[in-house]
């Protein structure tokens, strides 16, 4: 009996800490400007699910299973990648370890991920997803137009005052601190661009802004 008990609370314990491990690998992540997560992903693409499955990835150190979901993807354009098509996207099951959650319903999406070494695309909560119909015309052309002129900037986020640069070479993002909002309208209509100088400064697409983003711009 006592040898039973013990190895009841030694069980707890090992349950306890593998618990304690997930919460400390719980999802967490800053919002990124469209430009920083096209510049910081592997892979950019336009595409729609076709297909869904659970699958196995291996195991972990325990030697428990690791389970993945699979999403079959039509890929419509790609925006920066490798040369193949990507016809399959990976992700964690549940949004707590920073699983993403895509519809199959003819919904297509602006999906940014990396790439494993193994050549698959693998997306998470901390990449850029959002469907195509809700960017911007300026966000749509600047995927293939502008944000790559602006990777060597660095764009930094502003939530309260003061807030400034520390290069030339950084563009202020106010969003949240104009609008209250992540994705306002420098997200939505502007991008860091780098000068011949090699300085950056915000360049404003085809929409027109609110006046608070003019006063931000540099001439």
């Amino acid at each position: 009996m006592t040898w039973t008990v013990n190895s009841c609370f030694v069980t707890l314990a090992i349950l306890f800490l593998w618990r304690g491990e997930e919460v400390a690998e719980a999802c967490s992540c800053s919002p990124a400007h469209p430009q920083e997560a096209f510049c910081h992903s592997d892979v950019v693409i336009r595409g729609k699910v076709v297909g869904v499955q659970e699958v196995d990835a291996g195991n972990d150190i325990y030697g428990n299973p690791i389970k993945r979901i699979k999403y079959d993807i039509k890929q419509i354009k790609m925006f920066k990648g490798p040369s193949d098509d990507v016809d399959a996207i990976y992700t964690a099951p549940i949004s707590a370890v920073c699983g993403v959650t895509l519809e199959k319903n003819g919904k297509e999406y602006l999906i940014t991920g990396k790439l494993k070494d193994d050549g698959t695309m693998h997306i998470t909560l901390c990449d850029l997803l959002q469907p195509w119909d809700e960017l911007s015309e300026t966000q749509k052309k600047s995927l293939t137009q502008r944000y790559e002129m602006g990777c060597g900037c660095k764009i930094t986020r502003c939530t309260s005052i003061p807030c400034m640069v520390s290069s030339p070479a950084e563009c202020l993002w106010t969003d949240w601190l104009i609008e209250k909002k992540v994705y306002g309208g420098q997200a939505k209509h502007f991008a860091c661009i780098k000068r011949s100088d090699d300085s950056c400064a915000w360049y404003r697409g085809s929409a027109p802004p609110k006046k608070e983003f003019m006063d931000i711009e540099d001439p």
